[in-house]
C-alpha cells in the first residue's frame, strides 16, 4: 500500500510553489511517476485506487487510458465522496475571482471561519454537527495544517478552462469517467454537503449506461474458505505452502480441501461434525469486469473516511466489494488462513505461543468468560485442571472451533460442565447466520443455568459464566461476545470491543473482524436502487 503526501499536504515541503505545479494533470503525472517507482513492474503488479474528494478526480484521470500510461495496470477504483463533475463556465469565473483575493483577506476569512475551534462552522462543514469531539479535533487540527497558498493553487489548479463551452482539464470530466472499464465503487454520505450523495448518484447512473443488469449484477457469491485445520485429500499432490502473499501461484488455489456439514443438532451436541471437500479458487484476473456499485451511507459526511464511526464501515465494505470484483485473493480471511497453512496448529512454535496465552479472561458483563481451548495432556490447561479451578465459576463451555478438540469433553461433564460444540471456521468473520444461532444457544444456556443452580445445588452468590473459546480465545470468541453484549446487553459496538479487550487484553486483534462488527451494527448503508 502506498499512501502520497501531495506537495504542500502533510508532512511534503511547499515545493514548487509554481501555480502550474498544481494543475490536476500535473498531480496526476506526479501520482504516475511515484506509482510507478513502487509497482514492481517486471512481475507486472496490477494497481487499486483508493480515492477522496479531489483525490477520486485525480484516480479517475490515473485509470483512463486516454490520459495515463498507468491506466493499463489499473484493476479496481475505489471513489468516496467524490466530485460529481467540473463546475458551470458561470462558476469557474466565479471562483477564479475569489481565489484573487490577497492572501491576508484569504486568511483573515478563514480566522472568522474557524471561530468556535472543535465546534466551528469550518469543522461542522466536513464533520457534520453530530459528531464525536474526538473526529471534531481532528478536524480543526486538519483545517490548521491546511495553507493557504497551498490551498488555493489546488483549487485553482481544478478548475478546467472552457473552450467552446466545453471544459478542458481541471477536475475529471464525464468523459474521463466513461473511459474507465474496471471495477469501480463510488462511496457516498447522506450527510455530505461538499459532494452531495444525490450528485454521486448522477454519476454512478452515468458509469452503468450501457452495462446491462446481468452484467452489473454479482458475479457469484465467494467459495467457502477452510479452516487450516481441516482434514485433506491425501491423493492430491500438496504444494509447498506459500511464504507470503507475492508468492501464492494458480497452482496454490486448484487443491481440494475440506468444508463442514453441520447437523440441525450440532450446536449442543459434543461430538464435531463430519467434513466434506469443496474446492475454492479465487480467480485473478488481469482485466476484471466492469462492475459499477453505488453505496450511501445515510449518516456519513464528507469526513467519513476518517472519522471514529465510519472508518471501520468503509475499511469492510470496500474490502468486499475488491475480494467480489477484482480477485478473492485480496481477501484478509483467506490471505490469514493460506499463509497459516505452513505450520499447524500445534506445532512447536505455535505450542510455545498457546501456552504463553492466558487460560481464561476476566468476567465479561457477568455472563461471559474468553477462553482459549484446552489440551488433554496440558499440565495447566487440561479438563482435570480446569474443573479444579473454574468448575465452580463456568458451567457451560461452547467451542466454536471447527476441529476435533484436543481434549476429552467427558472430562467437563464429569464434573458438572456442559459442553457444546458449535463449529465455525478460523480467520472469518463469523455469518449473520451464526450470530443469531449463538445468542438463541447463550439464552438457552443462560435459562438453563437459573434451573441448574437449585438441581445442582450450586452457591446462588457465586459467578455462574459461560466459556466461550475457539483456538487462542480472541477473535472469534470476542466477535461472538461482542454481539451478544450488543443485542442482548444494551453495550454500544466500540464499548462491547472496550469491554472484552478489558477482559482479555487485546481484546479482538483482527482488523477486519472488528470492521465487520462495525458494519453488522451500523444501519448505515442505503444502496441506490
Amino acid at each position: 500500500m502506498v499512501a502520497v503526501d501531495l506537495p504542500g499536504c502533510g508532512v511534503s515541503d511547499f515545493a514548487p510553489t509554481s501555480w502550474d505545479a498544481y494543475t490536476n494533470e500535473t498531480l496526476v503525472e506526479l501520482l504516475e511517476t511515484i506509482i510507478e517507482d513502487y509497482r514492481d513492474s517486471k512481475a507486472n503488479q496490477a494497481v487499486i485506487l483508493v480515492g477522496h474528494s479531489m483525490g477520486c478526480s485525480l484516480s479517475a484521470r490515473l485509470a483512463s487510458p486516454g490520459t495515463s500510461k498507468l491506466a493499463d495496470h489499473v484493476v479496481g477504483l475505489v471513489a468516496i465522496c467524490p466530485p460529481p463533475g467540473p463546475p458551470t463556465e458561470a462558476q469557474v469565473k466565479t471562483f477564479r475571482m475569489l481565489l484573487r483575493i490577497p492572501t491576508p483577506i484569504f486568511n483573515l476569512w478563514r480566522a472568522w471561519d474557524a471561530r468556535g475551534g472543535a465546534d466551528s462552522a469550518s469543522v461542522r462543514r466536513f464533520v457534520g454537527a453530530e459528531a464525536d469531539m474526538e473526529s471534531k479535533r481532528s478536524q480543526y487540527r486538519f483545517n490548521r495544517q491546511s495553507r493557504t497558498p497551498v490551498w488555493r493553487r489546488m483549487a485553482w489548479g481544478s478548475l478546467p478552462k472552457y473552450e467552446n463551452g466545453v471544459p478542458k482539464g481541471g477536475i475529471a470530466t464525464e468523459d474521463v469517467w466513461t473511459s474507465l472499464n474496471i471495477p469501480i465503487f463510488l462511496i457516498a454520505g447522506g450527510k455530505d454537503h461538499i459532494t452531495p450523495a444525490n450528485k454521486i448518484q448522477a454519476l454512478a447512473e452515468l458509469l452503468s449506461t450501457g452495462i446491462s443488469k446481468a452484467d452489473n449484477g454479482p458475479k457469484g457469491s465467494q467459495q467457502p474458505i477452510v479452516d487450516v485445520a481441516a482434514p485433506v485429500d491425501t491423493t492430491v499432490k500438496a504444494l509447498k505452502p506459500a511464504e507470503s502473499i507475492e508468492d501464492i501461484s494458480e497452482e496454490h488455489f486448484s487443491q481440494a480441501t475440506k468444508t463442514a456439514s453441520r447437523d440441525q443438532n450440532a450446536e449442543t451436541d459434543p461430538t464435531t461434525p463430519h467434513e466434506q471437500n469443496v474446492v475454492n479458487t479465487p480467480p485473478q484476473p488481469s482485466r476484471p469486469e466492469k462492475y459499477i456499485e453505488y453505496t450511501v451511507l445515510a449518516r456519513g459526511t464528507h469526513a467519513m473516511i476518517y472519522t471514529q464511526d465510519f472508518s471501520h464501515i468503509i475499511a469492510s465494505i470496500v474490502a468486499d466489494f475488491l475480494t467480489q470484483h477484482v480477485t478473492g485473493r485480496l481477501s484478509r480471511s483467506w490471505q490469514l488462513q493460506h499463509l497459516n497453512k505452513k505450520s499447524g496448529k500445534w506445532d512447536v512454535k505455535n505450542l510455545a505461543k498457546w501456552k504463553g496465552v492466558e487460560p481464561v479472561s476476566k468476567p465479561i458483563a457477568g455472563i461471559f468468560r474468553g477462553m482459549k481451548t484446552m489440551r488433554e495432556v496440558d499440565d495447566e490447561h487440561s479438563p482435570e485442571k480446569f474443573v479444579e479451578k473454574w468448575g465452580g465459576v463456568i458451567k457451560d463451555i461452547v467451542d466454536i472451533s471447527k476441529d476435533t478438540p484436543v481434549y476429552d469433553p467427558a472430562g467437563l461433564e464429569r464434573a458438572g460442565v456442559r459442553y457444546h460444540k458449535f463449529p465455525t471456521v478460523s480467520k472469518i468473520p463469523p455469518t449473520d447466520d451464526e450470530v443469531d444461532r449463538f445468542i438463541k444457544l447463550v439464552d438457552r444456556l443462560r435459562e438453563e443455568q437459573k434451573s441448574r443452580v437449585v438441581e445442582e445445588s450450586w452457591d446462588v452468590k457465586a459467578e455462574h459464566a459461560i466459556g466461550v473459546h475457539c483456538h487462542y480465545g480472541f477473535n472469534r470468541t470476542g466477535y461472538f461476545i461482542v454481539c451478544y453484549l450488543v443485542e442482548k446487553c444494551g453495550f454500544g459496538v466500540q464499548q462491547a470491543i472496550d469491554a472484552f479487550a478489558e477482559a482479555r487484553p487485546k481484546g479482538i486483534r483482527h482488523s477486519h473482524f472488528k470492521d465487520q462488527l462495525f458494519v453488522r451494527y451500523s444501519e448505515l448503508r442505503a444502496k441506490a436502487p
